[in-house]
């Protein structure tokens, strides 16, 4: 009788340990079920990236990306984000692209690598160029125009056989000055140099215009400037008040 009611007290005790250890992998079985759909979710999330809208060649500056709208601003799921990727353009101002980079590609910190040189050819791509004219004081802004600012180019000439004498047109429309014409950098005579980045076309029209004319340059605001085009100006059209 003894042995019976310690087998059945056994039983007992078995019985409750197994609903016991069921009820623990029951537990357990929600836990990682809840971690394994968090899990899901947070590699779903999108985040915010930035890549490139076309080729960026290597040696492109983070300035040049930034101001010819070579990048994208998108969002891509958590785990397709490349390590070091960059969510913010800002980010790219001082850097120099180490290799190409291919449309659509995801733009990242070991694409990139700090500027250590000011060569002015980092912040050229495409069809920009750089052009360096010499002005003087009073046309060219001398000591009052510098690397970074940005200017709209005026030419003053006075064709063949003209009745209207001197004609004036703006060549160039908000054109990023690379070296500014300082003061100190002249070339005598009270001439000084001023680098100007420029498409081709536009190039070879300020090349024209200062070889056969006169060039001014013409400050633009920092900020929120507004963009109206002066109209080709002559004698007659001066005098009757062109708009």
């Amino acid at each position: 009788m003894e042995f019976a009611q310690r087998l059945l007290s056994t039983r007992r005790g078995s019985t409750i340990l197994g609903i016991f250890a069921a009820a623990l992998a029951g537990i357990l079985l929600l836990v990682y079920i809840s971690q394994y759909r968090n899990s899901v979710t947070s590699s779903n999330k999108s985040v915010p990236v930035i890549v490139a809208k076309a080729l960026i060649p290597k040696g492109t500056s983070g300035d040049v990306v930034r101001s010819t709208g070579l990048f994208q601003a998108t969002t891509v799921a958590k785990d397709q984000l490349r390590n070091g990727a960059f969510a913010d353009v800002s980010t790219l101002g001082g850097k120099v692209a180490t290799e190409d980079i291919f449309p659509g590609q995801q733009l990242t910190a070991a694409d990139f690598t700090a500027v250590t040189t000011s060569t002015i050819s980092t912040k050229l791509t495409g069809d920009l160029r750089a052009i360096s004219v010499p002005v003087d004081a009073a046309h060219g802004l001398v000591g009052q125009v510098e690397a970074g600012d940005h200017v709209d180019v005026l030419a003053s000439w006075t064709p063949k056989d003209s009745a209207n004498g001197a004609v004036v047109k703006e060549i160039m429309h908000n054109a990023l000055v690379l070296r500014g014409a300082g003061a100190s950098g002249g070339l005598g005579g009270g001439s000084s140099v001023i680098v100007l980045r420029a498409k081709s076309q536009e190039a070879a029209q300020f090349a024209w215009a200062s070889d056969n004319g006169q060039i001014w340059i013409v400050l633009r605001p920092s900020a929120n400037a507004s963009n109206p085009r002066p109209p080709f100006i002559t004698s007659d059209s001066l005098l009757r008040g062109a708009k």
